[in-house]
């Protein structure tokens, strides 16, 4: 089903449109890429052309930096005290519409604009261009004749004949001899050293390929994306189709549209965990890849992709939250994937949420935005509701699959053994998998060994001196990790409180506990683990996606980075050893993260011709997103959730930001957040909770209080909040971080 909904923006407030100003004045302001609320003015030297949006570099006390010109100057400092620009890059302008984004971004966060341009620089370098490099041409011919020949000499002179220069080692690898050779010819003078401009000769992805054949549904979703892309005007739509109906299929329709029109295309995944079999259907769709942008690239890798983007050469990327920032000129198209997941949200430095900045930045340069998820977050589906966004559904699995049967354990029923996880039904129901030659999964969203460790002498438990949190026990790699701030320490053999020796024990069940009794279990089948601790980087990824499709591992174990995006056809079981984990505390969205969660991780079971089962042990089989999973009946889960929001006036039905207050003296911290709380706004419809020590009252060494207003829809709090903190002093040893739209409480 397609509904072509509105055009409307989201709740968003984007403001009036910025006008460009006189290409060459005599001062300009530029902004920096540093916590500043505002540009700095500085003078134009004679004869130096420059333009809103040029890079430049200026001097700021006794360094220089790299800065945009944002506009004309203010003018309030005097023209004697200016300093001028150093110099203008020779590269592409930032966009017009890039930095209307970051202004927006940085009002909508309450972010300083310049904290904000940071993200928009990450590839800082980018600006110079690349350096050339040594090549070899022929030179002189008359040397010849005093230089005796060889075979190998003869085949770089053959190579070199009739083509263009070439570096050394690319000549020798040719040419089947050493690098030698090529430097003693250069050195008598037979080729001559020429500097080459290195080029990125990539190859573009072709939207004219024919794609996969399409149902019915999917064809009807594929049309009603291209004819988004045609209208070239602020669409938002939520793709929501269940886990294995074909959404990416779908999608790459869109971005084929946008692609034939000449437009860019951003596509935003939560993780990079995500990319390895999206890239490899990407490429055979399209005959070539995309360009990617996430941390585990090289800094050259990212000068160059930044370059690429900025220059138009870069026509589809694909990319973690930040290559929103990127600067593209012919954006035309943005896909969230896996709209729901929680990592679009930023919690360090400018607190965003990907995806909401992601509609905002689609609203400004008027282009289509697509939100995809088999489990939409409760705000998508309510904008689409209530037709804001356009929807188009797919409620069916492709190729004839069918989706999983779900069932619960009881765990008060059917109790695991002494010392085990795994509950007898779960422990046959693998047998079974095995038996029939196919695979199994086991998930469970807790890394390491144990999730705490304690000693039986005195009770002591080992916590993380800079956080509220216990430490990790990873046995595999010897050591006990605080998963906040990465604060390690070797396995202990001595209680550190009561000095007990052998007294410390392990409680609670990790993946790697988990595989330890799968093992001996099974001790004849190929497991793996599957986290974030055992999988470093794209390449260890793919390695792994390729031995899980080539039956090379009978049974995977691990967390979310498993949950979701992966298509295995082999795969037939699903147990998830503690459905129960995400419920308890006081999250707002604890019930839909853990829907949410656990619905991707049964929709890996039976994705092709054999069908799949999903099996979830838990103490509370009652609980309604237990049930909701295993009826199938999501929209009545959904309802449910929406009205207790509504009845709450909770997000999305009200407006929440946090302040998060820390510092490393607890004294100070809390002198400033009960002065934050005795100058709180408040009135019959905006309430403020708090101060309150955060459920990590430690983190990284860091003392933290958490205040939250809670304020009407229509109310805009940004203002509220400047108010508010512009009547409380704030020594430089606390910060103070707003969180607009908080998705965490921690």
């Amino acid at each position: 089903m397609v509904d072509q909904g509105s055009s409307s923006a989201p709740g968003f407030d984007f403001g009036d449109g910025w006008e460009a100003r006189p290409s060459a004045p005599k001062r300009v302001s530029v902004l920096l890429p540093l916590p500043l609320p505002e540009a700095y003015d500085y003078k134009v030297p004679a004869g130096l052309d420059v333009a809103p949006g040029d890079y430049v570099e200026v001097p700021l006390g006794p360094r220089h930096l790299l800065g945009v010109v944002w506009g004309p100057g203010a003018g309030e400092v005097a023209d004697g005290k200016l300093r001028p620009i150093a110099q203008r890059f020779d590269v592409p302008p930032m966009p017009e519409v890039q930095r209307r984004f970051i202004d927006w971004v940085a009002a909508y966060t309450m972010a300083p604009p310049g904290a904000v341009l940071r993200m928009a620089l990450s590839a800082i370098g980018g600006m110079e261009p690349p350096k050339p490099v040594t090549a070899y041409r022929l030179g002189d011919p008359g040397r010849l004749a005093e230089l005796r020949m060889t075979p190998a000499r003869r085949r770089v002179l053959d190579l070199l004949a009739d083509g263009p220069p070439r570096p050394p080692a690319e000549l020798a690898l040719d040419a089947g001899c050493g690098v030698g050779v090529v430097r003693g010819l250069a050195d008598a003078g037979v080729l001559e050293p020429v500097l080459l401009h290195p080029t990125r000769d990539l190859p573009l992805p072709d939207w004219s390929l024919p794609g996969p054949h399409l149902s019915g549904e999917q064809a009807a979703g594929a049309a009603a994306l291209r004819a988004r892309v045609a209208a070239d005007a602020f669409s938002a739509t939520l793709l929501d189709g269940v886990t294995g109906s074909g959404k990416t299929e779908v999608y790459f329709e869109g971005i084929a549209a946008a692609l034939e029109a000449g437009r860019q295309v951003l596509v935003l995944l939560p993780e990079i965990a995500l990319s390895a079999q999206w890239l490899e259907r990407f490429a055979l769709r399209f005959g070539a890849p995309p360009h990617q942008w996430h941390s585990d690239l090289s800094g050259a890798q990212r000068r160059a992709t930044w370059r690429d983007v900025a220059t138009g050469a870069a026509r589809v990327v694909v990319g973690a939250r930040s290559a929103l920032f990127l600067p593209y000129p012919e954006l035309g198209l943005i896909l969230i994937d896996e709209e729901h997941d929680p990592s679009f949200k930023q919690e360090d430095g400018v607190i965003y949420n990907a995806r909401d900045m992601a509609v905002a930045r689609a609203h400004l340069a008027g282009i289509p935005i697509v939100l995809v998820s088999a489990t939409p977050s409760l705000e998508s589906a309510i904008n689409a509701e209530s037709h804001r966004y356009g929807r188009i559904d797919l409620p069916a699995r492709h190729g004839g699959a069918s989706m999983p049967e779900m069932k619960l354990i009881d765990l008060r029923l059917d109790r695991p053994p002494r010392n085990r996880w795994l509950a007898p039904s779960l422990v046959q129901a693998l047998t079974e998998t095995f038996s029939a030659g196919e695979q199994g999964m086991l998930f469970l969203n807790r890394r390491g060994y144990a999730p705490l460790t304690l000693c039986r002498n005195c009770g002591h438990r080992l916590q993380c001196p800079n956080c509220t949190a216990w430490l990790v026990e990873h046995r595999l790699a010897g050591k006990l990790q605080c998963h906040h701030c990465d604060f390690t320490v070797k396995l202990l053999d001595v209680c550190p409180s009561c000095g007990a020796e052998g007294s410390l024990t392990a409680c609670g069940p990790g993946v790697e506990r988990i595989a330890e009794e799968v093992t001996q279990l099974f001790p004849d089948q190929r497991t793996a683990l599957m986290t974030s601790d055992s999988l470093v980087g794209p390449h260890a990824i793919r390695e792994m996606v390729r031995r899980v499709q080539d039956h090379e591992i009978d049974l995977l174990i691990g967390t979310q980075v498993m949950a979701k995006g992966h298509h295995f056809p082999m795969l037939t079981l699903v147990g998830v050893v503690d459905a129960d984990l995400g419920l308890g505390g006081g999250d707002l969205r604890a019930a839909e993260r853990t829907y949410q969660l656990l619905q991707q991780v049964a929709g890996r079971a039976g994705r092709a011709e054999r069908p799949g089962r999903v099996f979830l042990q838990t103490y509370m089989p009652e609980h309604p997103v237990l049930q909701a999973l295993v009826s199938g009946d999501r929209d009545s889960f959904y309802e449910r959730e929406a009205e207790e929001r509504h009845v709450h006036a909770m997000p999305p039905f009200g407006r929440l930001a946090a302040l998060i207050v820390s510092g490393e003296e607890e004294g100070a911290v809390e002198a400033v957040a009960r002065a934050l709380g005795r100058a709180a706004p408040r009135s019959e419809t905006v309430q403020v909770l708090g101060p309150a020590p955060a459920p990590y009252a430690l983190l990284r060494g860091r003392h933290r209080r958490r205040l939250l207003l809670k304020a009407p829809r229509a109310v805009s709090v940004q203002p509220l909040i400047a108010d508010w903190l512009a009547r409380v002093e704030v020594p430089g040893t606390v910060r103070v971080q707003v969180d607009i739209d908080p998705y965490s409480f921690l």
